[in-house]
C-alpha cells in the first residue's frame, strides 16, 4: 500500500467517491461543466495505485492536451509521491502513440526515425501531388483535399478502402473524382519520406494493433487499466484504439461530457460518448452533477439552454455557491458600440470589485470578430491577449529552421527538404527541384536518394547545378555527423550560423525583419531552455535535435501559450475557451448569421452543437456572464444589419436580464446614428507599452551548467531562488555525487525534481 489515505476519500462529494473506488468494469464518467472532472480522474488513478496495488507503467490515461497530463501528473504525484507519477504512462493520443510507433515502426513498415508533419506540411505535398497530377487546384483545392484526407483517416478508411467507399462516390458528385488517387499518392509519398502526419498517429497504430497480434497482446498486458478524459471529443479512430486495449479486459473508465462536445470539425464523434454503453457490456454510469465553478443563477440558466437539446445524456447540474446575478443582455447598435460596452463594463466591475485584468475574457465565434475589441482596447489602455491566434511555431522564419533540423534529422523529408533546399537562395532553383522530383518518382526513391547519389539514378542536370547540389548535400552531411554528439541546443545553433538563416535575418533593420530576429532569439532561447530543462531533471538521453523536433510537432496552440507577468483581458475564440474559466465572461456577437454559424442552421445535429458551444461559452464563468449582441456589423467590407441569436430565447427569461437596447422581439429601428468605423490600422495581437525591438547578433555561447559546487551547502527546508522556475523549498534531497536530486515545490511552477550537477540557482533562505 502507498500514500493514498482513505481519509482523501473524504474530500470528495459522493457522486465523485463513487466513481473513484469502481474499477472493476467499464465505466462512463458524465461530468457536467465545473464539476471536478480532473479531481476524479486524479484520486481514481491514486487509488488504483495504492488500493489495487497497480505498478504505474501499467495504468494509460489519454489526454487531449499535454498542458492537462502535466497538471494530472503534478496532482497525482501530491497524492502518492512524484516518483510514482512520473511512471505513469499518460499523454495526448498522439503524443503516447508517438512513442508506441516509435518503438514498432519497423513492424508496419516504417524507420523508427521517422518525421511528423503538421498540417502545413500535409497541404504541401497534396499540393505538390495535385500539381503533379496537372489537375486544376480551383477544383482540387489544396486545402480541401487534405482536410478530406484527414477525414477520411479520421474514420480509419485507408487509401483502398476510400476508392471503393460511399466517400469516393461523393467526390464524383461533386466532380472531384481523382481525390481518392491523390490519397493514394499523398500515402505512398508519406512512406518514401519515412514521415507520418499527426492522423497517422492513430490511424498507424490501429493498423499496428490490428494486424499484429503479438503487439497488441503486449500492450493489452501492459495497459492494465486505461483512462480517457475529455471523451466526447474523441473521433472514430481514437474510439477504436481504445476498444483495441480495453475489449477483453474491460477495465476502462472513460471521463467527459456530451453537453460539451464542440469538436465535431475536427472528426470528434459525439455518439462515442452517447453511445459507450452500447460498446461495452455492463458499463457503468456516473453522473457528476454539482458544479463547483459558477453561481447558482448561471448554472439555472446553462441548464435551460442545453435543455433545448433532444440528444443527450440527462443531467440536473447544480450549484451550491451563492445565487448571484443573472445573465445580462447588452444589445448594442453596431460593433463599435458593442466593443465600447464590454470595455466600460470591464472597468466598471474592477473598480467596483477589484481584481485584475486577466479575471476577463471576451469570447467569440469566429476570430474575425477580434478586430473590434481590439482596436478599442487599445484607444482604452486596457491590456489584452489573443489566446490561440498564429502560432510561434506557424511563423515563417522559425518553420525555416524547423525544416532544416528536420531534414538533419531524417534527410528523406521531403516537404522539409523542397522548403530549404533553396532557401537562403544557393541556385537550386524550381526547375531543378522539378527534375530531382521527376527522377525521384521514376525510381520510386526519396528526393535525398537522388541527390545523394545523382549519378546512379541518371539525374540530368549541368554540371554547375549538380556542384551546387553536392556542397548542399555535404552541408546536410556535416550536421547529420554530430548528431549524436550535441545537444539540440549546440547543433541547432550551428545550423542557424552555417546555413545563412542568421546572415539572412540580420541583414536588415526595417520592422519586419527586427520581428524576424525577435523570434529567432526567442527560438534559440527555448531551445537552450528544453536542453536544461531535460538535463536538470535527469533526461539527458532526451536531449537530442529528433528529441526536440517531437516536442515541437506535439505542441498546439493552448499548450505554448506561455505565462505571462502582466495580466491581460484574454481574447479567443469558444472553441479555444473549452476547459477554463474566468470570474467574468463576455460571450459577444450572439445574432443570427454568426452564432449558430450560418452553416450550421440546416443541420439539427449541427444545430444542437452550436447550443452545445454556448453552453460551454456560459458555464465558463464563475460570477458574471454577459452576452451582447449588435444590431449592425461591417462584414464582407459593408455595414449588414443582422437579427439576435435564436439561442437568446433558449434561456428561460426568468434568468437573463435584458439592459438597454431595444429587447429579444429583434432591434427595431433606432433615430440613434450608427457608429461608422474609422480608418482601420494594423492592430498588434498584444498590448505592449513602449515595447522596443531588440537587436543583437545569435548568441554564440552554448549554455553552461552549473558546476556540482552549487549544491554545497544545500539542505532540506532551504529556500532557493531557480533561473527559470524561480522561488521554491526544498523538499527533499536524494542520491550523492553526479547523481544528487532535489525534490522542490516552487511558488509557481510546482513540484520539480532537479539534478543539481545542472541545476542554476541560488540560496536565498
Amino acid at each position: 500500500m502507498g500514500n493514498f489515505d482513505d481519509s482523501l476519500l473524504a474530500q470528495l462529494n459522493e457522486s465523485q467517491r463513487e466513481a473513484v473506488v469502481y474499477c472493476d468494469g467499464p465505466q462512463l464518467v458524465i461530468a457536467g461543466a465545473g464539476s471536478g472532472k480532473t479531481r476524479v480522474l486524479t484520486y481514481k488513478i491514486a487509488y488504483l495505485l495504492d488500493h489495487y496495488d497497480m505498478a504505474p507503467w501499467n495504468i494509460l490515461a489519454l489526454t487531449f492536451t499535454n498542458k492537462a497530463a502535466r497538471e494530472m501528473k503534478e496532482r497525482i504525484g501530491r497524492l502518492v509521491g512524484q516518483d510514482r507519477a512520473v511512471r505513469l504512462q499518460m499523454g495526448t493520443f498522439h503524443s503516447v502513440f508517438a512513442r508506441i510507433l516509435r518503438v514498432e515502426a519497423e513492424r508496419i513498415g516504417f524507420g523508427a526515425n521517422f518525421t511528423i508533419y503538421d498540417q502545413a506540411d500535409s497541404r504541401s505535398l497534396v499540393k505538390s501531388i495535385i500539381k503533379e497530377m496537372q489537375l486544376d487546384d480551383k477544383t482540387y483545392k489544396p486545402a480541401s483535399v487534405a482536410d478530406r484526407i484527414s477525414m477520411a483517416k479520421n474514420h480509419l478508411l485507408l487509401p483502398q478502402q476510400y476508392a471503393v467507399s460511399s466517400w469516393a462516390t461523393d467526390d464524383m458528385q461533386h466532380k472531384r473524382p481523382m481525390v481518392a488517387d491523390i490519397y493514394n499518392r499523398y500515402a505512398e509519398r508519406c512512406r518514401q519520406a519515412n514521415a507520418m502526419d499527426f492522423d497517422d498517429l492513430l490511424v498507424q497504430t490501429y493498423v499496428l494493433l490490428r494486424d499484429h497480434e503479438d503487439i497488441r497482446k503486449k500492450y493489452v498486458e501492459r495497459f492494465q487499466y486505461v483512462l480517457v478524459d475529455e471523451y466526447q471529443d474523441t473521433n472514430f479512430a481514437q474510439q477504436a484504439i481504445v476498444l483495441q486495449l480495453t475489449r477483453e479486459h474491460g477495465r476502462v473508465c472513460v471521463v467527459g461530457d456530451d453537453a460539451q462536445s464542440i469538436y465535431s470539425f475536427r472528426g470528434a464523434n459525439i455518439d462515442n460518448i452517447l453511445d459507450f454503453q452500447k460498446q461495452y457490456d455492463g458499463a457503468r454510469l456516473y453522473k457528476l452533477e454539482q458544479n463547483y465553478r459558477s453561481t447558482q443563477l448561471i448554472v439555472q440558466a446553462a441548464n435551460s439552454l442545453i435543455r433545448k437539446n433532444e440528444r443527450q445524456i440527462r443531467k440536473d447540474v447544480f450549484s451550491e455557491n451563492e445565487e448571484g446575478e443573472r445573465l445580462t443582455l447588452k444589445p448594442a447598435y453596431s460593433d463599435k458600440e458593442e466593443a465600447m460596452i464590454v470595455c466600460n463594463d470591464i472597468k466598471r466591475i474592477r473598480r467596483k470589485e477589484g481584481g485584475e485584468f486577466s479575471d476577463f475574457a471576451i469570447l467569440y465565434r469566429t476570430n474575425a470578430q477580434s478586430r473590434s475589441f481590439e482596436e478599442q482596447m487599445r484607444k482604452d489602455g486596457i491590456p489584452y491577449r489573443i489566446y490561440g491566434g498564429l502560432s510561434f511555431y506557424q511563423r515563417k522564419e522559425i518553420k525555416d529552421v524547423i525544416a532544416y533540423f528536420r531534414v538533419v534529422a531524417n534527410p528523406n523529408d521531403e516537404e522539409a527538404l523542397r522548403r530549404i533546399i533553396n532557401y537562403p537562395t544557393r541556385g537550386i532553383g524550381d526547375t531543378t527541384v522539378g527534375k530531382i522530383v521527376e527522377t525521384a518518382n521514376l525510381h520510386n526513391v526519396s528526393l535525398w536518394q537522388v541527390i545523394a547519389q545523382p549519378m546512379v539514378f541518371d539525374l540530368k542536370l549541368a554540371k554547375g547545378t549538380l556542384t551546387k547540389l553536392e556542397a548542399f548535400k555535404l552541408l546536410v552531411d556535416g550536421w547529420r555527423g554530430r548528431i549524436d554528439n550535441e545537444d539540440a541546443y549546440e547543433l541547432g545553433h550551428s545550423i542557424i550560423m552555417e546555413s545563412g538563416i542568421s546572415k539572412d535575418i540580420y541583414s536588415s533593420n526595417n520592422p519586419e525583419d527586427l520581428s524576424r530576429q525577435e523570434n529567432l532569439e526567442e527560438f534559440l532561447g527555448g531551445m537552450q531552455d528544453f536542453v536544461e530543462s531535460r538535463r536538470e531533471e535527469g533526461r539527458e538521453q532526451e536531449i537530442g535535435l529528433s528529441d526536440f523536433l517531437q516536442e515541437v510537432a506535439l505542441l498546439t496552440d493552448l499548450d505554448s501559450e506561455g505565462d505571462e507577468e502582466q495580466p491581460k483581458v484574454t481574447l479567443m475564440t469558444i472553441h479555444s475557451a473549452k476547459g477554463l474559466e474566468f470570474p467574468t465572461v463576455f460571450v459577444v456577437g450572439l445574432e443570427e448569421n454568426i452564432f449558430p454559424s450560418p452553416m450550421c442552421i440546416n443541420s439539427m445535429r449541427e444545430l444542437e452543437e452550436e447550443r452545445r458551444l454556448l453552453y460551454v461559452a456560459i458555464t465558463r464563468a464563475e460570477k458574471h456572464c454577459i452576452l451582447t449582441c449588435a444590431q449592425n456589423r461591417f462584414r464582407y467590407g459593408k455595414m449588414e444589419y443582422d437579427t439576435p441569436s435564436r439561442f437568446i430565447k433558449d434561456i428561460d427569461p426568468s434568468l437573463l436580464r435584458v439592459e438597454g437596447g431595444a429587447g429579444l422581439g429583434g432591434f427595431t429601428s433606432s433615430s440613434k446614428p450608427v457608429s461608422r468605423f474609422q480608418n482601420p490600422r494594423p492592430v498588434a495581437t498584444q498590448f505592449v507599452a513602449d515595447a522596443k525591438p531588440r537587436l543583437v547578433p545569435v548568441r554564440q555561447e552554448a549554455p553552461r551548467p552549473q558546476s556540482a559546487i552549487g549544491n554545497i551547502g544545500l539542505k532540506e527546508g532551504n529556500v532557493i531562488e531557480h533561473q527559470r522556475f524561480g522561488v521554491g523549498r526544498v523538499l527533499r534531497i536524494e542520491g550523492s555525487g553526479e547523481n544528487t536530486k532535489a525534490t522542490v515545490e516552487f511558488k509557481n511552477a510546482g513540484t520539480k525534481q532537479l539534478l543539481l550537477k545542472f541545476a542554476k540557482y541560488t540560496i536565498v533562505g
